[in-house]
């Protein structure tokens, strides 16, 4: 049995066995259950209602039921329901608040189990409910996630085929749009788009339409781009009730609008009842109304019940009371319905309803952006690997004779990369046994991946490709990003009189990737040094006070005997970023300890408590012209340690840190801190195909519930003509009070994985310094260069001197525009389908160019849906369309590719 540890979320007994002692045969009374339903139902009112007629009548009716029922007279228990029946008859008003109830399980793909016992749960729970359809005819039950649908088809044929039937007849509903119910912190926004491109095709192939209600019980917090991203979807009602959790601020709505980045809204409803496994009772019913905030713009709620996380749904017990209550004086009516009824009916017959704006933001469960630290790494790492092996296949297609879009496998890992974005696994929330599985299954995206890359790159350069590395002459460098770039790149194995330098921790030679096109590619000559003209050199050396200081021409960086970085000084604004007697890449170590939720909880209270981390052994590794380094060592306890190369490059002002962690806590939280001479009110993340700004204060308890918050590939803290961004290749969440920024690094909770992030880690950031405020900036090119590296070939220099491949895709106008994929279409590989979006909040125009022979070009939805037809212009062997942006838009190009 998995999940049965000590408490509810306590480590495991992977051996622990339970033995089956009795069981009885039975003879159902079916007059003695409805009459002990009957006295639930009374007992309840007489209880909740107390302070009215009517729950003095349930009393009443109560008491007259015990006078007359006898033990053993059968004839008692007729006269008795006869009784109940007569106080169950007087009906509500039809200005009763209205419920719509429906049955679901919410079974969590994995947490407590691992996906394998997941698969038995779908089974044994949507059985049974399969069953109460039969005796019930009005019964409604809704089921999440396209994953288990799947696994349900694959392994129970038969018990799917059922499903389909009941979906016909609108009793079994399938729901959510999704193909499982992810988080909405960690995945990136591609990731989201997949998650609804993958679970509304299954439920349009195998159920016949598509889902209207995005549905997400349970998840820790919702991305300001969702209501974008279910809006290009094909669905326009969302529904959670998460927020009831909050620790700090009630959220102040139930029914509202919830308007997105960009504008977009779609109408949200929270259950009242503030669960999703409510079990039929009168208190529920009666807190339908009372806690419902918005009753007065809409006098209706939704009401999920059964039980649920692990599976099982409604009892035959709650289908009975639901049936006793449905319209009785003294509670809300409450009926069996379908979500679409519920919302279709709100849409008609709400007033005034308010809208909320951006993201809904969950005060508890902080811990959740840091825990299981790998999984979040794998996650980044199979996102941008299989952004990359899309692009590069779509270009192969097109260029190379006899290559074939893999479009199978990569449907097939891109489910696996959804799958462990379950809303229990990435954000380090599970089992220990669930990691065991989820870490498999990224090791087999990842190496389908560079497998897949692999054949892609081989079917565009194998006639320039080296026969070895150590026999290379060159490197050809393909850059996946819309704009061209310059980098130092360390090539491992690489040799030749060109190489300027060899990186000491690795013995790997270091090339300068010089303005490498965007789409496109480029070649750098190693045999003669010539591809290293433009970068001028770096060097490193100790000043005076013992510091380590790395220069280039942007920046001086001066690197205390602490490892702490005290001076970064911008040569070419001649400005100072780290204020006098203060310090960045500060390592802290907190006490962790949340008051219960152990994997999932940072608290506000353990940001007080951190002993600061002090460097040793910091000296000099790489001294230029292309990459100067210093070394640094931070014993964190007797037991754990860091290792931190920092280096400066050539050809940018960008300060890159790279750590290798020996990490064995418990119960502590490490983060590393920067103190900047920025002065600004809030700070800026990145979030799913946008960004968001959070407070650096604490004036409000709005504020201060927002301690630490979650990020993707950069955090900036900008002032009017300057700012510094904080860039990661894997970490999450982050914090800013004041001028002090911070980012968590590891954690080392105890429950429900006793083991978790355990062992080695490695991982980078950076500090990228900038003229001009974040919307002035660079940021978000940089932080995808960052995480994005260029791919790399070692070639015979000689033989791909003539040999180009013209950028394939290019994107001109306002730089605020970025092209994130690059993918043939789910029907048609003959079709190419690019999305971008606006990334800083302002309108623009773009050019988006192709040297693809294309035919057509056309607007769709996220499900590549045609929306309307865009205006292709020929130019010679470019093919282009124009394109306007509204703020923060994400926009979809589906070309049609002549074979």
């Amino acid at each position: 049995m998995f999940g049965n540890g000590g408490g509810l979320i306590g480590p495991p007994q992977e051996d622990r066995t339970f033995r089956l002692s009795t069981a009885d045969l039975v003879v159902y009374n079916d007059n003695a259950w409805a009459l002990y339903y009957d006295m639930e139902i009374l007992a309840a009112m007489a209880k909740n209602l107390q302070d009215s007629p009517r729950g003095w009548q349930a009393l009443v009716a109560a008491n007259d039921i015990i006078n007359e029922f006898s033990v053993g007279d059968q004839k008692s228990i007729k006269s008795a329901l006869n009784i109940s029946a007569k106080f169950f008859a007087a009906q509500g008003g039809q200005g009763n608040h209205q419920v719509y109830a429906i049955g679901n399980c919410h079974i969590d793909t994995a947490w407590l189990w691992p996906y394998d016992e997941t698969k038995r749960k779908i089974a044994r729970s949507w059985s049974t409910q399969l069953d109460y359809m039969e005796r019930y005819p009005e019964y409604r039950f809704a089921a999440s996630q396209a994953q288990q649908f799947e696994w349900l088809r694959t392994l129970y044929p038969s018990l799917f085929k059922r499903i389909q039937e009941k979906a016909k007849t609108g009793q079994f509903i399938p729901i959510g749009g999704t193909w499982i119910e992810m988080d909405c912190n960690i995945p990136s926004g591609e990731s989201l788009a997949r998650q609804f491109l993958l679970g509304q095709r299954f439920y349009k192939q195998h159920f016949g339409q598509t889902c209207d209600v995005f549905w997400l019980p349970d998840t820790f917090g919702y991305s300001s781009q969702l209501p974008q991203i279910v809006r290009l979807a094909g669905a326009k009602y969302f529904f959670t009730q998460k927020l009831s959790w909050n620790n700090i601020n009630k959220f102040p709505h139930t029914t509202f609008q919830w308007a997105g980045l960009d504008g977009s809204s779609v109408l949200t409803h929270m259950a009242p009842a503030n669960t999703y496994t409510a079990q039929v009772t009168v208190s529920d019913l009666i807190n339908s109304v009372k806690q419902h905030k918005d009753v007065a713009y809409s006098n209706e709620s939704l009401y999920l019940y059964g039980n649920g996380d692990g599976g099982g749904g409604p009892l035959e017990a709650m289908i009975e009371r639901l049936d006793r209550i449905k319209d009785v004086d003294g509670l809300p009516r409450i009926k069996h319905a379908h979500p679409n009824e519920f919302y279709e009916h709100v849409e008609k017959t709400a007033r005034d309803l308010v809208t909320w704006k951006g993201e809904l933001y969950f005060e508890l469960h902080r811990g959740t952006y840091t825990s299981q630290a790998r999984t979040k790494q794998y996650n980044r790492q199979a996102e941008l690997l299989l952004r990359d092996v899309e692009m590069l296949s779509v270009v192969a297609q097109s260029v190379a004779h006899g290559f074939a879009y893999p479009a199978a496998e990569l449907d097939r890992v891109w489910k696996l990369v959804c799958l462990n974005q379950f809303h229990d696994v990435i954000p380090g929330s599970s089992i220990e046994m669930v990691y065991r599985d989820s870490d498999k299954i990224y090791e087999d995206v990842v190496n389908s991946g560079k497998a897949l890359m692999e054949s892609a790159m081989t079917s565009l350069f194998s006639h320039v490709a080296a026969e070895s590395v150590s026999k290379a002459t060159g490197v050809l460098f393909v850059n996946t990003t819309a704009w061209p770039r310059s980098d130092v790149v360390a090539v491992p194995g690489l040799q030749g009189p060109g190489v300027q330098q060899i990186r000491e921790r690795d013995n790997a030679a270091l090339v300068v990737a010089a303005t490498v096109p965007g789409c496109g590619m480029s070649v750098a000559d190693v045999t003669n040094g010539s591809a290293d003209i433009e970068a001028v050199p770096v060097t490193a050396f100790k000043d005076s006070k013992g510091n380590v200081v790395l220069e280039n021409i942007f920046v001086t960086a001066k690197i205390s005997p602490r490892g702490h970085l005290v001076s970064l000084w911008d040569r070419r604004e001649e400005r100072e970023l780290v204020p006098k007697g203060c310090a960045a890449n500060v390592f802290r170590l907190h006490d962790d300890v949340p008051l219960f939720w152990d994997a999932w909880d940072i608290e506000i209270y353990n940001q007080e408590k951190y002993t600061e981390l002090e460097g040793t052994n910091v000296r000099i590794v790489d001294e230029g012209p292309l990459l100067a380094s210093v070394f640094v060592e931070v014993a964190i306890s007797e037991n754990s340690v860091l290792r931190q190369w920092i280096s400066l490059g050539a050809t940018t002002p960008r300060l890159d840190f790279d750590c290798s962690v020996d990490w064995h806590e418990n119960r502590k939280c490490l983060k590393v801190a920067f103190a900047w001479d920025i002065y600004s009110d809030v700070a800026t993340y990145e979030t799913q195909f946008g960004i968001v700004q959070r407070p650096t204060h604490r004036n409000t308890t709005w504020d201060m519930a927002k301690f630490e918050v979650c990020g993707h590939k950069f955090a900036d803290l900008s002032e009017h003509g300057y700012g510094v961004a904080l860039l990661n290749d894997c970490k999450y969440g982050f914090s800013t009070l004041g001028n002090v920024m911070s980012m968590s690094l590891l954690r080392a909770p105890k429950a429900p994985d006793a083991n978790c992030d355990m062992g080695h880690h490695s991982f980078r950031y950076a500090i990228y310094p900038h003229k001009g405020a974040f919307g002035e900036a660079s940021v978000v090119r940089e932080a995808y260069q960052f995480n994005v590296p260029l791919v790399q070939l070692p070639v015979d220099a000689t033989s791909s001197a003539d040999f180009s491949i013209m950028p394939f895709f290019t994107l001109s106008g306002d730089s605020s525009v970025v092209l994130d994929t690059v993918k043939a279409a789910e029907d048609n590989s003959s079709q190419v389908v690019v999305r971008m979006y606006e990334a800083y909040g302002g309108h623009a125009r773009v050019k988006l160019s192709t040297k693809l022979r294309v035919t057509r070009a056309q607007l769709t939805n996220i499900l590549e849906e045609h929306v309307e037809d865009a205006k292709l212009v020929v130019l010679g062997s470019k093919r282009s369309v124009d394109l306007a942006f509204k703020p923060f838009e994400v926009k979809t190009v589906k070309f049609q590719v002549k074979a």
